[in-house]
């Protein structure tokens, strides 16, 4: 497996890692270190090899495709690793480092499975550094969603996340529909059976209604629409909280929005925490939201954060973003605002608040789904199918 970021945290990654492992195969991960973490190490049988990375390789990565000095680089320390280790098939996650691998295996001609975790060349539409000069002006999105579809028809197979996310890769890149895997983001069962529940975070919430939500806070991620709602809905719910764990660049646009709306006391911006903690935060909330904006790869895709909600038995609120809409919907585990209307966000939150009766049926209709037929252990049946078929 090749993946241009540190290890650990990455869910899927080690997901997919430990299920292959458990099938009987051999799973070697190279990934990127950028102070003095061991080289090599085993962590959940995984075979970890950290290779040396610094800041101005960091940086340049976001050029990767405007001039070739991060593939070029990448290609040294990746011939090392499968040389060292023998390697048989190689595993991409995401397209920033894909390039690389394939100047990298062009001898070699190792079968490449491409892993696809998020639609990269529509969210990095929405990187800041997108929105300003230079990187306005030297980062084309449109030429990385070109090499995409290169690196999708070099590759042996495809996975992605969603059948959306399938769906519009096949129309879009007109590949055999046998090439592409589905391979969702799930959790492995251990996230809602086995956490310690942490008392200082239940007693700081006992009295409140919480409306939580979990992960990256980029303002793609539709925050604001939550926040200007508190505003009307704390007249109404006099307890309401909005928790915010997670963080992003974009923060300190949500932090204004909270200033200038005097609602500094009903937000909380918890900042990024420890995974260990994340049931902690769902058991004390009282609804969990997802409310993106709607783009390409929000309607394609679904965050982990999701099936996290419901296997704590948690009703939701998310945005008409169209793969997580099918989902709650399909479901029956939550309500779908209209993304960005502030005012529909509102309503639903309170009949929601009204109604304790349907936050009781919709979370309970989300976990008996999680528990009985979206646990990784289930949904990652395609991916060990693929390896067995390869």
């Amino acid at each position: 497996m090749i993946l241009d970021k540190v290890f650990p945290p990455d869910p899927r990654v080690e997901n997919e890692a430990i299920e292959l492992i458990k099938k009987g195969h051999e799973v070697f991960l190279f990934c990127l270190t950028y102070n003095d973490e061991e080289h090599e190490e085993s962590i959940n049988q995984i075979k970890v090899k950290r290779y040396k990375s610094n800041k101005f390789d960091y940086k340049m990565s976001a050029l990767a495709y405007t001039v070739p000095y991060y593939s070029l680089v990448m290609k040294k320390k990746i011939a090392n690793f499968l040389n060292k280790n023998k390697i048989e098939v190689i595993h991409i996650h995401d397209i920033r480092i894909a390039e690389a691998v394939f100047l990298t295996n062009r001898r070699r001609k190792l079968p490449v499975v491409l892993d696809l975790h998020d639609n990269m060349p529509e969210v990095m539409k929405f990187y800041p550094h997108l929105q300003k000069f230079p990187g306005k002006y030297i980062i084309s999105p449109k030429r990385w969603k070109q090499k995409e579809e290169v690196f999708i028809k070099k590759s042996d197979k495809v996975i992605t996340v969603s059948q959306e996310f399938v769906n519009e890769l096949i129309s879009r890149t007109n590949i055999d529909e046998n090439k592409v895997v589905l391979v969702p983001n799930t959790i492995r069962r251990n996230f809602y059976n086995s956490f310690e529940l942490n008392n200082e975070i239940v007693e700081k919430y006992k009295d409140s209604f919480v409306v939580l939500y979990l992960g990256d806070t980029h303002v793609r991620r539709g925050l604001l629409t939550a926040i200007r709602a508190i505003k009307n809905l704390k007249e109404q719910i006099p307890n309401i909280k909005l928790v915010i764990v997670g963080k992003n660049t974009t923060d300190y646009i949500l932090k204004e929005e909270v200033n200038k709306l005097n609602i500094n006391e009903f937000v909380d911006f918890e900042g990024w925490q420890n995974v260990l903690l994340f049931p902690s935060y769902i058991k004390i909330s009282t609804i969990c939201i997802s409310p993106l904006r709607r783009n390409i790869q929000h309607d394609v895709a679904y965050a982990n954060k999701l099936f996290q909600y419901m296997s704590l038995g948690k009703p939701l609120l998310v945005s008409n973003a169209i793969a997580q809409k099918n989902l709650i919907e399909k479901v029956k585990g939550g309500l779908v605002h209209e993304a960005m209307n502030v005012e529909d966000f509102e309503s639903k939150i309170l009949k929601l608040y009204n109604n304790p009766s349907l936050r009781d049926e919709l979370g309970e209709n989300g976990e008996r789904f999680v528990k009985n037929e979206f646990t990784w252990d289930k949904t990652a049946k395609g991916l060990i199918d693929l390896y067995n078929n390869l």
